[in-house]
């Protein structure tokens, strides 16, 4: 389940999950713990600031996740959008979550609500009561990377947020929407390179067993001989969260 001394190394670009807990009770929640249960290094990087290419700073890396800011967010997301660049330009794998997902999709061209409830004012308050914290279903879509991971049709995330994207980048698909059709996860249509957005919190203390797989998949991608799980059978309902 945890990571080897010859495990490959994945960054992570954004800030750490501050709440205490365990994920779904096997492994520490947050970014660090959850990938190494996942089976990688987490290296975390500091803004890069321009002192150095993201080439130098990601040097042993063999995958990227960029996740929400804390801290300075805007200080941060020009950097986050500048490392999406990057990696699309050299077909790195990219797993971005939350905030980081907003990035990615301002980075290549796409447009992004900054506040839900003002501009799409039709939209379901992306919580389900009365379960503790902030919780909605989903569906995700047929036919995608994500539905390999989570099956067709609905499941309920861990998901809070007040922006969203509006208008997806081109080269994009929809891997998922809320049942108000808010767009929840992305992933590339690039066969050649892996990059996948999902909009919840895969690795909170309320995460399921199900959410360590989208670190695995950004794992497999940068390691392409190791061996891939098979397809996940549909499911009409699982817990995310």
């Amino acid at each position: 389940m945890f990571a080897s001394p010859s495990a490959i190394r994945l960054a992570v670009y954004g800030s750490e999950i501050a709440r205490p807990g365990r994920g779904v009770g096997l492994w520490n929640a947050g970014y660090k713990g959850t990938i190494i249960a996942a089976g990688a290094e987490p290296v975390f990087l500091e803004p890069a600031k321009g002192d150095a290419p993201w080439s130098e700073l990601l040097v042993g890396c063999k995958g990227v996740v960029v996740c929400g800011f804390d801290k300075n967010p805007s200080n941060k997301q020009g950097d986050a959008e500048s490392l999406c660049l990057w990696c699309r330009s050299n077909r790195f794998p990219l797993l971005v979550i939350d905030q980081g997902m907003l990035a990615m999709n301002a980075a290549y061209g796409g447009i992004n609500y900054e506040d839900l409830p003002r501009e799409l004012p039709d939209a379901l308050q992306h919580r389900h009561p009365p379960e503790p914290g902030l919780r909605h279903a989903i569906l995700v879509q047929p036919g995608t990377q994500l539905s390999q991971i989570y099956g067709e049709g609905e499941i309920v995330v861990n998901s809070e947020h007040r922006q969203a994207i509006q208008r997806l980048a081109s080269g994009f698909r929809i891997g998922a929407t809320a049942l108000d059709g808010v767009i929840e996860a992305v992933e590339s249509t690039n066969e050649t390179w892996f990059a996948m957005g999902v909009q919840w919190q895969p690795a909170s203390p309320s995460a399921s067993g199900l959410d360590i797989q989208v670190f695995r998949a950004v794992i497999d991608a940068g390691n392409p001989q190791a061996k891939k799980p098979a397809p996940v059978k549909q499911r009409k309902l699982a817990m995310a969260g």
